[in-house]
């Protein structure tokens, strides 16, 4: 691959993307071509610069080319204008902030008090709505939260380093890969042609050139393109002319002579193809990019990824596209210079990423043809640049198939960061998601603004869609949608404002489909009386699951004791889960040890009611399921007003479970009064107030204190309970003396 740029020779300062060297204007033209194409830019009839390609071709008099490409003799200084000049209007990095104030270092730019109070939910702005809030030009400056992944983008884009983010949808990810295109210098940008090759048509030549000089390449060698045919043309119309007025008059076969002109005329044109196809093919074209190219190649093919060759019906005869005016780039030659960002990076083919971790290792690849039926797959162009910075995404699960060689590239050059999922709440971070919905509004474009009232709405749906007490939600995504739905209903009302009564109308209009599914769940069940909010009853128990991310749900779980045939044995039905099994066999051992029968000689059948083709999964049906067993053992009714979840170990302890906000509120629409959940989730709870004054929650640490609170009747309780702290004593006299936390982001089960 030739290259005019004087990139490799002088490189550039770091980070400036410009030397100090001043090109020889002496030598070229004042568009920076050569001086054979500034003669042809000027209208100088002149055949040099007509065959300016990359092959050092003669023209059609047999003369040696010594075109634009004579200028590598010269020091490679004819393409270097836009490299080494700096345009003064344009921003600079002081001007539009330092790459050191990214994202949540930029302070909202609004009043506010000298004296913040905690539970500000404005953080302490003085703003009556998000119109008094100025929201920052670039994209970085837009970025909230995520400190840990904003500090390595900012590492990465000084370094050009490749990044992998690990994280839930909606985290930030491709907002941080679009924000490390605007820290690149935009002065290193490159355009490639592609050039004829007379030596091999199938194997096109490249070139590449500073920015913005490609265009007036390719105009150049259209204008002498143009020229070459007006002459043609020119030429041909006298070769007609005098062969009809010989035909005629001399000859006196005017018919002949018609068809001698026809001959003629066709010559003439089929010969013109041959000029036209010297034409090159400008493949990357940064002219007008204003800064480093942002290439998203999330879900693309092998063709759309790494270049493509197109097909050519007509591929012999003379009638066929010259291969280099058929070479497509890829994504990779599109971002060269600039950030690939390929989200869900584990769906790519095994193929594509191999051929990824070429372009990632040697910085240029090769365009051929991806399909081996078409005439594309005999065509192979010399490598082109991909000098890009890779930021690969997805969630947990797109390490398991991602290419092992590919994540190592990555590593090995590299970064890996693993997304937050929510951040501290405090006065300072509720500044910044009241821009964040100033950011929305403006985005959108359509929406009225935001009050301050409905901001503070906005804020406590952060704290609760978190699921940690002191902690905001970073799934940015989903909130930005309540942002909308709520700016939706507000303009359909013609308000001036969006109020707290909109965001309210919005976050019942924005449920989930799981939220929906388990709303109407609840109904059908009240309507055939599947659910049980009152009275006492023997080996059933109202459990508490979540479907999807932030939809509750009751789960009722059955038991029966029955005399066995053989070994005894855990039966459990419900399409139940490896992780839901594992807390059957679990419970299993508890039960062996509390109770006084032989259990080798009895079956329990353990039912989860209707759970639907969905199962379960998860283990925060543990408590349940051990209380149902117990309850159906003993004979002894457990309270049907009473809902719980909770996990259990071995010894009795019950831990701490994911989703406890949202099982809550099922609990309440259910009609049930009394909610146990683990102590260690008593800080997570965060439920809408409408249920507050609907049910009491009652924390637990020991399945004893869930037994002394589910079952019926005060001496079998009591013997039962006695009976179990015996059996688990030194569980619960620890649990009782140590404090009990919950993990820092419990997995929803």
């Amino acid at each position: 691959m030739s290259n005019d740029t004087d990139s490799d020779e002088n490189p550039p300062a770091e980070g400036s993307g410009f030397t100090d060297e001043t090109p020889d204007s002496s030598q070229h033209g004042d568009d920076g071509l050569s001086e054979e194409h500034a003669n042809a830019e000027a209208g100088t009839d002149t055949d040099t610069g007509a065959n300016a390609g990359a092959d050092g071709r003669s023209d059609d008099s047999g003369r040696e080319d010594h075109d634009d490409r004579g200028d590598r003799d010269r020091g490679h200084d004819s393409y270097n204008d836009s490299v080494d000049t700096v345009d003064p209007d344009g921003p600079t990095d002081r001007e539009n902030g330092s790459i050191e104030e990214l994202g949540s270092d930029v302070e909202v730019d609004a009043e506010v008090k000298d004296d913040v109070d905690e539970d500000d939910l404005l953080g302490g702005l003085k703003i009556s709505s998000t119109a008094e809030i100025d929201v920052p030009d670039r994209l970085v400056d837009q970025v909230i939260g995520q400190e840990h992944a904003r500090d390595v983008v900012m590492k990465a884009a000084k370094q050009r380093r490749h990044v992998m983010m690990i994280g839930s949808p909606g985290t930030g990810k491709s907002m941080l890969a679009k924000a490390m295109s605007e820290l690149l210098p935009k002065e290193e940008l490159q355009d490639v042609l592609v050039y004829h090759n007379p030596d091999d048509g199938n194997n096109p030549k490249v070139r590449t050139v500073p920015a913005g000089k490609g265009d007036q390449i390719v105009d150049a060698h259209k204008e002498e393109a143009r020229k070459r045919n007006q002459m043609r043309s020119f030429l041909m119309w006298i070769i007609i002319a005098i062969v009809l007025g010989y035909s005629l008059i001399i000859a006196g076969q005017i018919l002949l002579g018609i068809l001698a002109a026809g001959v003629i005329y066709l010559a003439f044109r089929y010969g013109s193809r041959g000029g036209d196809a010297m034409i090159p093919n400008l493949i990357v074209n940064n002219a007008d990019t204003a800064t480093a190219p942002f290439e998203d190649a999330t879900g693309a093919h092998a063709g759309a990824l790494l270049g493509d060759v197109r097909h050519d019906p007509f591929q012999s005869g003379g009638m066929e596209t010259p291969s280099h005016d058929r070479v497509e780039p890829g994504s990779i030659h599109k971002a060269n210079k600039g950030v690939l960002y390929i989200d869900e990076i584990n769906t790519l083919d095994i193929r594509s990423q191999q051929h990824l971790m070429t372009a990632i290792q040697e910085g240029e690849f090769s365009i051929t043809g991806q399909s081996e039926r078409s005439s594309g797959a005999m065509v192979q162009t010399e490598a082109v640049p991909t000098d890009f910075i890779m930021i690969a995404a997805g969630n947990l699960d797109a390490m398991e198939n991602m290419h092992p060689a590919l994540r190592s590239r990555i590593k090995g050059y590299g970064y890996e960061v693993y997304m937050d999922d929510t951040i501290e709440d405090t006065p300072d971070m509720r500044r910044k998601y009241t821009r964040f919905i100033a950011q929305e509004v403006n985005k959108d474009g359509r929406l009225p603004d935001y009050n301050a009232e409905a901001i503070e709405e906005i804020i406590l749906e952060a704290r609760r869609r978190a699921g940690r007490k002191g902690h905001l939600t970073l799934e940015l995504r989903n909130l930005g949608g309540l942002v909308r739905v709520a700016g939706d209903i507000a303009r359909a009302a013609d308000a001036d404002y969006v109020r707290r009564d909109h965001v309210l109308q919005a976050k019942g209009r924005s449920r989930s489909i799981e939220q929906q599914l388990a709303d109407d769940y609840i109904e059908r069940r009240k309507d055939y009386e599947l659910q049980v909010s009152d009275g006492y009853q023997a080996g059933r128990v109202n459990g508490l699951a979540v479907m999807g991310e932030d939809s509750g749900i009751m789960l009722p779980v059955m038991a029966e004791v029955t005399p066995s045939q053989g070994p005894g044995q855990v039966i459990a039905t419900g399409q139940l889960k490896e992780m839901a099994q594992e807390a059957v066999d679990n419970v299993s051992a508890i039960i062996k040890k509390f109770s006084d029968e032989n259990i080798s000689e009895k079956d329990m059948h353990i039912q989860f009611v209707q759970t639907g083709q969905q199962g379960v999964d998860g283990d925060s049906a543990s408590i349940t399921v051990a209380t149902a067993v117990i309850s159906a053992l003993e004979n002894v009714g457990v309270d049907q007003s009473l809902a719980m979840t909770g996990s259990l170990s071995v010894r009795g302890d019950v831990l701490p479970v994911g989703g406890v906000t949202h099982k809550i509120e099922a609990a309440a629409k259910s009609g049930c009064e009394r909610i146990i959940i683990p102590a260690a989730n008593s800080q997570d709870v965060m439920i809408e107030e409408e249920y507050e004054e609907m049910v009491e929650i009652i924390p637990v640490s020991h399945i004893s204190e869930v037994l002394d609170i589910a079952l019926e009747g005060e001496a079998e309780k009591d013997s039962l309970v006695a009976r179990l702290k015996s059996i688990t004593g030194s569980a619960l006299s620890q649990s009782k003396n140590e404090t009990v936390s919950g993990p820092s982001n419990p997995s929803p089960q």
